[in-house]
C-alpha cells in the first residue's frame, strides 16, 4: 500500500494562518474593520501553534500584527491599537533584514494617529519614512501611493491645503500609471475633501461621485464613508434634509461594517443636520452618543469635537425661544470647552465655542464679558466653513445691537451677506445656490429688525428697509443660466424616471403593486438630484437692483413686499418713487386662514361636485378669503385705482390665491420671488412661435387644444402620440408662449422633479433648466403646478419656479386644484384676451374674476 505524503504541522497552521491574513486584508480593503480584526486574530492563533517558528512564520506574524494594529486602532482603542504595532517591532528584531516590514510598521502607525485625531504627531512620522519607502520601494509604487495619500489627509485635518493637493496630485498620477484602480477611488475621494477645504462645494461633490463610481466595484465599503463626506458638503451648502437622507443611509452599513471611529464621525454629522433642521433634542442625542463612543475609544480630538456638538444643540435650543433664560452653567462651559480645544490646535472649533458664549453672554445681558471674550476669537482664514463666517460676522453685530452702534452693526451684517454672495456665486446646480442661503438667515433677520425700525418713523427708513429687504430675498432669480453641460448619466437616470413612473401609473389602473416601483423611482430621483448638483454651474450672478432702478422699472405700477417682524406682517410699498411700510394683521392668523382657504378651494375643485356640499364649502373659502381682504388687501388697494400690483410674498404665502380675495378681485396682479428677479423678468419680450401641447389623460385636453388654434392660427401643436417629453422639450426651445393642459404633480420634497404627465411619462422641472431660451411665456393648466418648495430666505423652487429662474418671462399656473371644466374655461377666457393685446396680469385677473373660488390660478414673474 502506498503511504500518503501529510504535510508538516508547522506548514499546515502557516498555510491557515495566510489564508485568514488574505483574507483579512480584504476586508480592511474594503472597510470592514471589524471582521479584518476577527480574521487577523483567527491567523494570529495559528502562527502561535508553531512550535519552531522559521523566518517565515515570523515575517507573517508581523505582517499580521500590523493589520492586527490598525484594524483594532478602528474597532477598540487608539493605544490598543497602538500596543500591537509595538510587538509587531520587538517579534522583527528576530529577523536579520526586516527594513521593508519596518517601514511598513512606521507607516501604519501614522495612520493610526492620524485616526486618533493626533495629527502633529502623524505628520511628522509620515514625513520621517516618506523618504525610506521612497527608497525601499521604488520597483512597486503602492506603497508610496498609500503613504502619500494618508498624509495628504493629516495636512486636510490641519488645514494645509496647498500640501495636500500637492501629495494627492502626485498620488494620483502614480495610481493611475501604475494600474491601481482601487487606490485612484480613495485619492479622488480625498481630492473631494481637498475641495470641500477650500470651499469649491460642487467640485468636491464631483469628485465624490467620480470616486464612488469607481469604488462601487472595487471596494463598496467605501460607500458609506463617501455618502459621509457628501453629507458634509452638502450641509456647507445648507442642504441640511439632503445631508441627513445620505446620513441615515451610511450609518447602519458604517454600524454593520464595525467602523466604530467613521460611525461616531457620521453621529457628529447627523447631529449637524438636526441642528440646521431645528431638532435639537435629537442634535444633542446624536453629539452624546458619539462623545461617548470617542472616549472610549481615547480619541481626545473627536470626543472634543462632538462635546462642541452637543453643546451647540443646547445653546440653539436657548437662543431659538426669546422667553427661555440662559443659564450661567452654559457659557462658562463653551469657554471651557474652547479651552480643551485650543490644546488640540482645533482653531475654527476653538472659534465657534468662543462665538457661542457671545451670543449667550449678550442673551443674558453681560455685553461686557462678551466683548471680552469676542476678542479672544481669530479672525476667519481662507478655509474657515461658510457657517463660522457667519456666527463671526453674527456675533460682531450683535455685540454692536448692545452696545448701541446700530450702524456698525448694519456693516457687520452688509459684509457678511457679500461674502455669502461670494460663496453662492461659485454653487453650482440650482439647489445648492438656493441651501446656501439657510447660513445668512440670521444675520438677514437682524439686519431687518435694525432697518424696520426706522421704517416706520420716515421713508428714508423704508427705503433703506427697502434695500435691505432685496440683498436677502430669492437670490437665486438674479443669476443668469450658463450653458448646461450634458452628463450622459444625469441623462440616463432622468430617462428611467420618466418610465418607471409611466410603469406606476399603468400599474395603479390595473390594480398591480407599486411599491418596488415606487423605491427605485425614489432611488433614481435621489441619484440624479445628486448629479444635478455639479453637472454645471447655475448661472452668473447678477447684481441685485437698487431702489432707483426699481422705481424706474415700476413706473405706475406698485410693488407690495411682505416682511414679517415680531408676530405681524407688513408690507413695504413702492408707489411712484414713494416707500412707506404698512402694519397689516398678525402674521400666524394670516398664514393659517391661508392654510384653511387652500385647503377649501382643493375640496371645492372637483366638476360634480353635490350642490350642497359645493355650497358649504364655498362658503366657508368666502369667508377665509373675506377675513384675509381685511388682513392684507383692503388697506391696500384703496389708493391703487385699476394699476398692476407686483406683489413679493413670504414664503408661507406663495401659495396664496390673490384673486380670490374680494379687493383684488379684476385686479391685475403679479407674484414675483423679490424685486430684482421681477426686474430681469420684465425685459421687453421677444418673438417666437406659439406651442400648444396636451397631454394624456386629462378630459378635454385635445379639444382645449384644438380651440386656441382658432386663437393662435399658425401655432405648433403638439398633441396625442406626438406630446412625448423630448418633443415638447424641443418645441419649447424658443418658443414665445407655450400652453401645457397636462397633468401635473408639485414635488415638495424635491422641487426640481415637480412635473407634468406626457405620452411617455413625466416632463420634470429639471430638465427645462436645459433650455438655452426658454419660452417667454409658459401658461400651465395643470393643477398645482404654481406650487413651490420654499427654501431658506424664500427661496420658492417648483415647476413654474424653476422655469422663472432659467429665463422664463411670465408663468401662470395655479396654486390649488382645479376642475377640468373650470381649467378650460378659464384658459378660453385668458387667452381671448391674451389675443386680443391684454397683458397677461390683467387677462388673468379678468379671467380669474368670473369664478375666482374655482379658478386659482396666479401670475408669476412679469405680468
Amino acid at each position: 500500500m502506498e503511504s500518503v505524503s501529510v504535510p508538516p504541522v508547522r506548514d499546515r497552521l502557516t498555510e491557515a494562518a495566510a489564508g485568514f491574513y488574505a483574507r483579512g486584508r480584504a476586508a480592511s480593503f474594503d472597510h470592514g474593520p471589524g471582521a479584518a480584526a476577527r480574521l487577523f486574530r483567527q491567523a494570529l492563533v495559528r502562527l502561535e501553534k508553531v512550535l519552531e517558528p522559521g523566518p517565515e512564520q515570523i515575517e507573517l506574524q508581523v505582517r499580521v500584527l500590523i493589520s492586527l494594529g490598525a484594524a483594532t486602532a478602528e474597532v477598540a482603542t487608539t493605544e490598543a491599537g497602538l500596543d500591537y504595532l509595538e510587538t509587531a517591532e520587538r517579534v522583527l528584531d528576530q529577523l536579520p533584514e526586516h527594513r521593508e516590514l519596518g517601514l511598513m510598521a512606521t507607516v501604519q502607525r501614522a495612520v493610526v494617529l492620524m485616526r486618533a485625531g493626533r495629527f502633529a504627531e502623524s505628520l511628522a512620522v509620515h514625513d520621517a519614512v516618506l523618504p525610506g519607502i521612497e527608497a525601499e520601494f521604488d520597483d512597486n509604487r503602492l506603497a508610496l501611493v498609500r503613504t502619500l495619500n494618508n498624509r495628504a489627509l493629516v495636512h486636510l485635518n490641519l488645514n494645509h491645503p496647498n500640501a495636500a493637493q500637492a501629495d494627492l496630485h502626485r498620488a494620483l498620477e502614480l495610481a493611475q500609471r501604475h494600474g491601481h484602480t482601487r487606490l485612484e477611488g480613495k485619492i479622488r475621494q480625498n481630492l473631494g475633501d481637498y475641495a470641500q477645504l477650500i470651499g469649491d462645494v460642487p467640485q468636491a461633490l464631483s469628485s465624490y461621485e467620480q470616486a464612488a463610481r469607481i469604488l462601487v466595484t472595487e471596494s463598496p465599503g467605501s460607500l458609506p464613508l463617501i455618502r459621509l463626506d457628501r453629507a458634509r458638503a452638502l450641509l456647507t451648502a445648507g442642504l441640511a434634509d439632503e445631508a441627513a437622507r445620505a446620513l441615515d443611509e451610511a450609518l447602519p452599513q458604517l454600524r454593520a461594517n464595525g467602523s466604530w471611529q467613521f460611525l461616531a464621525e457620521a453621529e457628529v454629522a447627523r447631529a449637524a443636520a438636526a441642528l440646521l433642521e431645528g431638532d435639537f433634542a435629537l442634535a444633542r442625542k446624536l453629539a452624546s452618543t458619539a462623545r461617548r463612543r470617542f472616549l472610549r475609544r481615547g480619541n481626545r480630538t473627536w470626543t472634543e469635537i462632538a462635546g462642541l456638538a452637543r453643546l451647540r444643540a443646547d445653546v440653539h435650543r436657548v437662543l431659538s425661544t426669546p422667553d427661555t433664560r440662559c443659564p450661567p452653567r452654559l457659557p462658562a462651559a463653551l469657554v471651557e470647552q474652547a479651552g480643551r480645544l485650543a490644546e488640540l490646535g482645533l482653531r475654527d472649533e476653538v472659534a465657534v465655542a468662543r462665538l457661542l458664549a457671545v451670543r449667550l453672554l449678550l442673551r443674558r445681558g453681560e455685553t461686557e464679558e462678551a466683548a471680552q471674550v469676542l476678542t479672544k476669537v481669530p479672525r476667519p482664514q481662507a478655509t474657515t466653513p461658510i457657517d463660522h463666517r457667519m456666527l463671526f460676522r453674527l456675533c460682531r453685530a450683535e455685540l454692536a445691537v448692545a452696545e448701541d452702534r446700530p450702524r456698525s452693526a448694519l456693516a457687520q451684517a452688509r459684509a457678511g451677506l457679500r461674502e455669502l454672495g461670494m460663496i453662492r456665486d461659485r454653487m453650482g446646480g440650482l439647489d445648492l445656490l438656493c441651501g446656501t442661503a439657510v447660513h445668512g438667515q440670521e444675520l438677514g433677520r437682524l439686519a431687518m429688525r435694525l432697518v424696520l425700525r426706522r421704517a416706520r418713523r420716515n421713508a428714508a427708513g423704508a427705503r433703506r428697509m427697502f434695500a435691505w429687504l432685496e440683498r436677502t430675498r430669492a437670490q437665486v432669480y438674479r443669476y443668469e443660466p450658463l450653458p448646461v453641460i450634458e452628463d450622459p448619466v444625469l441623462t440616463r437616470h432622468i430617462t428611467e424616471m420618466r418610465h418607471v413612473q409611466r410603469t406606476i401609473q399603468r400599474a395603479r389602473l390595473d390594480g398591480e403593486p407599486v411599491r418596488a416601483l415606487e423605491q427605485r423611482y425614489a432611488e433614481l430621483q435621489r441619484e440624479a438630484s445628486r448629479l444635478g448638483w455639479y453637472t454645471s454651474q447655475w448661472g452668473r450672478p447678477r447684481p441685485v437692483a437698487t431702489p432707483d432702478e426699481v422705481v424706474a422699472a415700476l413706473g405706475d405700477r406698485v410693488l407690495l413686499s411682505l416682511v414679517p417682524y415680531n408676530g405681524q406682517l407688513y408690507s413695504l410699498v413702492v408707489d411712484r418713487g414713494t416707500f412707506r411700510l404698512l402694519k397689516l394683521g398678525p402674521l400666524e392668523d394670516i398664514v393659517e386662514t391661508a392654510r384653511q382657504l387652500h385647503a377649501d378651494l382643493d375640496a371645492l375643485a372637483p366638476d360634480h361636485l353635490p350642490p350642497m356640499l359645493a355650497e358649504t364649502v364655498a362658503g366657508s373659502a368666502r369667508r377665509r378669503a373675506d377675513k384675509l381682504d381685511r388682513l392684507i388687501s383692503a388697506p391696500l388697494v384703496k389708493t391703487l385705482d385699476d394699476r398692476e400690483i407686483i406683489i413679493v410674498p413670504i414664503g408661507q404665502l406663495y401659495a396664496m390665491p390673490w384673486g380670490a380675495l374680494p379687493s383684488l378681485r379684476g385686479h391685475p396682479v403679479s407674484i414675483a420671488p423679490s424685486a430684482t428677479a421681477w426686474i430681469t423678468a420684465n425685459r421687453p419680450a421677444g418673438h417666437g412661435p406659439v406651442l400648444l401641447t396636451g397631454g394624456p389623460g386629462v378630459p378635454g385636453a385635445v379639444g382645449e387644444v384644438s380651440k386656441l388654434r382658432s386663437v393662435y392660427p399658425d401655432a405648433r401643436l403638439v398633441e396625442g402620440e406626438e406630446a412625448t417629453s423630448a418633443s415638447v422639450l424641443s418645441a419649447l426651445e424658443g418658443a414665445w408662449m407655450a400652453h401645457l393642459v397636462a397633468h401635473g404633480a408639485h414635488e415638495p420634497a424635491n422641487a426640481l422633479f415637480s412635473r407634468v404627465e406626457l405620452v411617455d411619462g413625466p416632463l420634470f422641472a429639471h430638465e427645462t433648466t436645459r433650455l438655452t431660451q426658454p419660452p417667454e411665456r409658459v401658461v400651465l393648466a395643470a393643477c398645482e403646478l404654481a406650487m413651490s418648495h420654499i427654501r431658506p430666505g424664500e427661496e420658492a423652487l417648483g415647476f413654474a419656479g424653476t422655469l422663472l429662474a432659467s429665463g422664463s418671462r411670465t408663468v401662470i399656473g395655479a396654486v390649488a386644484r382645479v376642475g377640468d371644466r373650470a381649467a378650460a374655461d378659464t384658459m378660453a377666457d385668458l387667452h381671448r384676451r391674451l389675443s386680443e393685446g391684454t397683458s397677461p396680469a390683467q387677462a388673468l385677473a379678468e379671467a380669474v374674476a368670473v369664478d375666482p373660488l374655482r379658478r386659482p390660478f396666479v401670475c408669476l414673474g412679469a405680468g
